[in-house]
């Protein structure tokens, strides 16, 4: 059988730097409090066209006695028996979010309806129901919902939703600042130990020396008059890095009558250098996509794969006829990029390529974070 050896290397060519991109803050985490809210109740779907949960299903035939009562039509000494021939009416969770910025009392805002039992829920009307809020076990009534439902997908009869079916009966205000105090929270591909330093580093420099009574005027780039009237030195840092998620920071004096404006200055910071998270190689298997960041190296490895020899720990060398230097002027480790694109030269499937990147992280040869999804 023959066998072709290719040797991997990392091309090192001469050209233009491009121009390096910014990152604020805003990009890669938030300000804790800022978090969606979902508020949910059970509620019954009527006017459908005998697709409902039927005379069986003992919930869907309470629920719908109990609104009766409420009504002012309680049942007569039948009770639920009187309910046997109601083929039109569904038990359905109803699920609406509150948005991070929140909402006012009157806002009206989406809701999901999702059938529990029944077949289908077009044509229906949710009748009206009282939603609670995201705390288990709160019976606190926070919006009602009702209206027409309109079908996510006709292949899927049996979720939908109702535009703007949702009241809010209260105001949803999501606090940020505590004890003069604001959490970032950084997005979870940006979770590092390195980043939240380098976070708490960017905000004591720029508001560095700011203190809680006036000094002297000293104006910095980026930072806004009311800071700078405030300017002394020696006053310690205002931001510090509690874990690789969260970032605690300081109000300083002139911004605590004004936290919205400081918590705009410093999501609008940048970092100079881009934030650097561990090495990951994200696969899809089902799509066969591979995503592989610029940084993930492998160590020296021989792969096999059916007539091709891929060699990654120079031992060959260009001395053989059936070595092709592939980015000759590596240094050091080689890149998983450069393997991934002398397995697609040969025309490897991606299929085996994932079977190929799953072995090198089985054998330890993998510098970096495999995902599978």
């Amino acid at each position: 059988m023959v066998c072709r050896r290719i040797g991997i290397w990392i091309l090192l060519a001469w050209c233009a730097v491009p121009a390096r991109a910014q990152t604020r803050l805003k990009d890669i985490c938030r300000v804790k409090g800022q978090e969606e809210n979902t508020l949910h109740g059970l509620g019954l779907v009527v006017g459908l066209k005998g697709t409902g949960d039927g005379a069986n299903f003992l919930p869907t035939l309470r629920g719908l006695a109990e609104a009766l009562q409420q009504m002012g039509n309680p049942l007569g000494e039948g009770k639920i028996a009187e309910l046997k021939d109601a083929k039109n009416v569904a038990l359905v969770l109803v699920t609406a979010t509150v948005g991070p910025a929140g909402n006012l009392q009157g806002d009206k805002i989406d809701c999901s309806v999702s059938a529990i039992a029944a077949k289908s829920l077009a044509g229906g009307r949710l009748f009206l129901t009282p939603l609670v809020g995201p705390q288990a076990g709160s019976d606190r009534v926070y919006a009602f919902a009702e209206g027409p439902i309109t079908l996510d997908d006709p292949k899927i009869p049996t979720t939908g939703t109702i535009h703007r079916g949702c009241r809010l009966e209260e105001d949803f205000r999501n606090v940020f600042v505590k004890n003069h105090t604001i959490t970032l929270v950084l997005n979870e591909d940006h979770a590092d130990f390195g980043v939240a330093h380098e976070v708490a580093e960017l905000i004591n420099s720029t508001y560095q020396g700011i203190a809680s009574q006036p000094r002297r005027l000293v104006q910095r780039p980026g930072v806004r008059q009311a800071a700078a009237e405030w300017s002394g030195e020696g006053e310690g840092d205002i931001a510090r890095a509690i874990n690789q998620l969260y970032i605690e920071v300081q109000l300083p004096q002139p911004y605590r009558t004004r936290p919205t404006e400081f918590v705009a200055e410093i999501m609008g910071l940048v970092l100079i250098t881009p934030p650097q998270t561990e090495a990951r190689v994200v696969i899809r298997e089902r799509q066969g996509s591979i995503v592989i960041g610029g940084d993930v190296e492998i160590g020296p490895v021989l792969v096999t794969h059916k007539n091709v020899v891929i060699d990654t720990t120079g031992g060959a060398g260009p001395g053989s006829d059936t070595w092709f230097a592939i980015d000759p002027g590596q240094r050091g480790a080689s890149k998983l990029s450069a393997l991934v694109a002398a397995l697609n030269a040969v025309k490897v499937p991606p299929a085996d390529i994932i079977d190929i990147i799953k072995a090198l992280e089985r054998n330890g040869k993998l510098h970096g974070h495999l995902i599978i999804e």
